[in-house]
């Protein structure tokens, strides 16, 4: 994933997740649409464990999976924040 950036200072709760493939958007997503809040995720995640910079916390995602190929390229983006893209690789044999 990278090293932690300093980004301005955000309203969590409006962020927006994109997920595109092979440039085709497959997902979008609310914050706000999210069962738990984020602020409700971190203090709960906080009082078990000891939250560092750059951990994730995975949430789910919104409705829209579907297979993925060997060769399809995967970019999920937060308008606004940034945008990773990563190529999808044959599974090794024998796993």
């Amino acid at each position: 994933m990278g090293e932690p950036t300093a980004t301005p200072r955000l309203d969590l709760d409006a962020l927006e997740v994109v997920t595109r493939v092979n440039g085709e958007e497959r997902q979008r997503g609310r914050a706000d649409e999210m069962a738990f809040p984020f602020a409700v995720l971190v203090s709960y995640i906080s009082g078990i464990m000891t939250l560092e910079p750059g951990d994730v916390i995975a949430t789910g995602t919104p409705e829209g999976v579907g297979p993925l190929s060997p060769g399809d390229r995967v970019e999920v983006e937060l308008p606004g924040v940034g945008a990773v893209a990563n190529p999808v690789e044959p599974s090794p044999r024998g796993s």
